[in-house]
Formats: structure tokens, sequence, C-alpha cells
């Protein structure tokens, strides 16, 4: 096990073609780091340069405290799971396995014991003697995850390996990753546009766009306080809701409604006050306001569509020219047509720069 370091990494593949620009980036030791975003922001990028099959432009590539910049793949102690499960049909489980650990030479009992302890971790011991045609999606994968440990390396390079499976087969096949980060403690860099998947399984978060890294950090950090309008978009489902309100002194007025603040919101307000503001609010936050409690934002708004989702329902509303989607508790008994007031607590209303798309309202 080792860290990974991106000490100010470049991969350009031309003058005005930058895929990765200027990542810096420490992922410690038995990490489990997800690097997420859209496609083409260039994470995806970044693991490949790690992984040596993209030579980097600039900057350094460290894995522990070896600079790897011009050392081989093969030779940099790190295992790749690729998004296609890129198993030899020809071979057999076990084969599948010991392929790579043939390649490096290793003694028969040595790939026995590695293929074995790898097949009891993932729960593939009865599957060792049948071929990938005959295993189904997720054994597929879990196989894939088996060549990665069997070669007991520094660190794992996971590129979205989730992609090809079900919506049950990826909830089912997150958790066995997870388990298996937890009792091997292997460094572990994973690649996804998921955002589910990002907040679901990562340790920290690097949030990527256009080359660029945005943010990093914990879950609920990026969740809680996003540092600019791109993050406050990306983390979160449903998306953040977002509007223009103009400030003063004591609030910001969206359209025809004031909206009287409190906290960090406020100081904003203030300190921008004859400024348009965007503002962000999560569509969870959001509430069906009957008795509206102190330093909350009142938003008032004319239902266009309810979607049910079983215990929640999915609310789209439109409020002084804005959409407005509002995840609520089913039992609200709302329908296509009605006038509500959202509600929402002073301190859950983001706000934003509009120009550089920077918050204004994060914690000192």
């Amino acid at each position: 096990m080792a860290s990974v370091t991106f000490d100010h990494v470049t991969k350009a593949y031309a003058e005005d073609v930058v895929a990765v620009d200027d990542l810096d980036l420490l992922i410690k030791d038995g990490e489990f780091l997800v690097l997420v975003g859209p496609s083409g922001c260039g994470k995806t990028t970044a693991l490949r340069c790690l992984a040596g099959l993209e030579e980097i432009t600039g900057g350094q590539l460290k894995i522990g405290e070896r600079v790897v910049n011009r050392v081989p793949s093969k030779d940099r102690d790190i295992a790749m799971v690729f998004q296609s499960y890129a198993l030899y049909p020809h071979m057999t489980v076990y084969d599948n396995l010991a392929f790579g650990l043939k390649l490096l030479k290793t003694p028969k009992q040595e790939i026995k014991r590695r293929v074995n302890e790898a097949a009891k971790i993932l729960n593939l011991e009865n599957l060792l003697d049948r071929k990938p045609k005959a295993l189904s999606g997720g054994q597929r994968q879990r196989v894939a995850l088996g060549r990665a440990i069997v070669r007991e390396p520094a660190a794992f390079l996971m590129d979205e390996p989730l992609s090809n499976l079900d919506a049950k087969l990826r909830v089912q096949t997150r958790a066995e990753i997870l388990r298996l980060q937890d009792r091997l403690g292997t460094t572990t860099i994973y690649v996804t546009h998921d955002q589910v998947e990002a907040m679901t399984m990562g340790d920290r978060i690097a949030v990527m766009n256009l080359g660029v890294l945005q943010q990093i950090g914990s879950p609920p950090e990026l969740y809680d306080n996003p540092v600019n309008v791109f993050v406050a978009a990306f983390i979160g489902s449903p998306a953040m809701n977002f509007a223009t309100a103009k400030a003063h002194d004591d609030g910001l007025q969206l359209g025809s409604t004031k909206l009287e603040l409190t906290g960090r919101a406020a100081k904003a307000a203030q300190q921008n006050r004859g400024r348009d503001l965007l503002i962000g609010f999560r569509p969870e936050d959001l509430q069906i306001d009957g008795q509206p409690g102190s330093g909350a934002v009142r938003i008032p708004a004319k239902i266009d569509v309810v979607e049910y989702l079983g215990h929640e329902e999915l609310i789209h509303a439109q409020s002084e020219g804005h959409e407005i989607v509002a995840l609520v508790p089913a039992d609200q008994k709302v329908q296509s047509g009605d006038e509500v007031t959202f509600a929402i607590a002073s301190e859950k209303l983001h706000v934003f720069d509009p120009e550089t798309e920077l918050t204004l309202t994060a914690k000192a």
C-alpha cells in the first residue's frame, strides 16, 4: 500500500486541448478517493496517466515516495479495473485470475494461494472452473476485481467499473467494493460520472470539470458547502435549484417576492446590495409551508407536475419565472395546479456570485 500524489500534473494533447490542467492532489495511504465529473472532464485521463497508459505533459506522479513519470505501466505496482470486464473468453475464472501473475513469473504455489484467497473474498470459489460466458454480469465484475486483488498492488485504479451493471447489481456490487476496501485497506482511486456512487463510496471526493479540479472534500463537505455553482449543481440528486435575485440591505428580491434572510445569506446580501445574485437551494430542503417557523425563507409557487415515488413526491413548480423542484413526503397530498408556499431555512440557502460563480456563503 502507498499514497498517490498528483503534483501539478498536466496532460495536453495539443496546445488548445488540455485534458488535465495542473492537477494537485494527494491520496492518502489506504484512502478511497473518488474522481467524479461529467464526460470529458479529465477524470479518466488522470487515472490513465497514473496507470502509465498516457504520458503526462508536466508535473510529477508519485506512488509512495517513488516518482513514476517514466516508469513503465507494468512496473508501477498498480492494478486497474476497467469499465468493460476485459476477461479472456477462452479461459476459466481461475486462469483469468492467474494470468497476470503468470506473466510476472510468480511461483505456481503463490499463484494458487493468491487466486484461492481472492476467490474466497469475492465468493467465487464455486465458479473457478467456469468460463466468462457462463457468468452473470455481477459475477464477471467480481472476476475483474479479483484479477486486481491477486496482484496485491500498492493502489487499485477503478475506471467506472459498475457502468455495465443494472441498477440492482450496481447497488450490490457497490457494497461489495466497499467491504473489499475495508478488508484490504488498499489505496483506491475510483472514477465515475455518477454522483450517487461518489457520495456513497468515497472517503473523499474530487470533483473535476474541463480538466480542472473544482473541489475536494468528504461527501458532507461537498454537499453542504460547495465552493462554486458547478459543484453545487453536480453534487446532489435531484439537482440544486437556482434562481436570480436582487440583493438589498436586509434580504433578496426574487421577482415580486421578498426573501427575508438571516446568517451567512443575509451577510452576502448586505455586502452585495444592488447586485443580481444567484441563489441555490436543494429540493430536499424545501417544505410545503403550513405553519412557517422563524428564520424560514418563503417562496410562493404554482405546481405543474407531481411525480409519485412511493414514500416521496417530486414536485415541479413555477415561481417568479423560475422552475422549482421540491422533494417532499408523499403524505402532502398536493396535485397539479395547486398554489403553495415553499419554506426553506435561511441557513440552507446558498448564494453565489453570478460572474465568478463562486460561493458567497462559504463557512469561515
